[in-house]
């Protein structure tokens, strides 16, 4: 792995960048990789458009931003209609799949989806639909391990709320699992 580049993608209040920072902290500090993330908001904070911008990297990463993600991680239907043409081609696309309308994809990518917001309400709580979708990331991406993913979830989460992100971030991996499978 050279320099992979990641965008999350989605709106205020869906834990967009809480994802880039895990990922970010599960690469650089408990899978000896490098990386850096950007942020960026739209106007308004919660219901906006958002996005994380992660470089993941074997060596240190002298250019933070990224220019074309190979990975992209996309939450809402608007961040699918504002992000999705920025995929490298042959890239990854990541999309909730109850959220996201899928319309015009790309030949070139390789498309998973997962039902994460019906996920996080089994598990009782709509909150952790991102957890749920950092597990299915780690699953099919393979880019960090697995363990060093729940290592940062559970250090990343509000305090108490640690079985239930590491559940929510489970049944996502566990998905992706079977996908694999098939």
């Amino acid at each position: 792995m050279a320099r992979t580049e990641i965008k999350i993608g989605g709106f205020g209040g869906q834990g967009v960048i809480l994802s880039g920072y895990i990922i970010g902290r599960a690469a650089a500090i408990y899978d000896n990789k490098h990386a850096t993330m950007i942020q960026a908001f739209g106007p308004e904070a919660r219901g906006s458009a958002c996005s994380a911008q992660i470089v993941v990297a074997d060596e240190p990463i002298a250019y933070p931003y990224i220019t074309v993600p190979q990975i992209m991680i996309v939450m809402s239907q608007e961040a699918y209609t504002k992000f999705s043409p920025e995929v490298a081609e042959g890239g990854v696309l990541i999309t909730e799949e109850e959220l996201v309308k899928t319309h015009n994809l790309r030949k070139d990518l390789k498309h998973s989806s997962i039902p994460a917001t019906r996920f996080a309400e089994e598990l009782g709580r709509k909150m952790v639909l991102n957890i749920v979708m950092m597990g299915f990331w780690t699953s099919v991406s393979g880019l960090i391990g697995v363990e060093a993913m729940r290592s940062a979830v559970k250090v990343s989460v509000p305090r108490g709320t640690e079985t239930l992100n590491l559940n929510a971030f489970n049944r996502g991996y566990e998905f992706g699992q079977t996908l694999k499978t098939t």
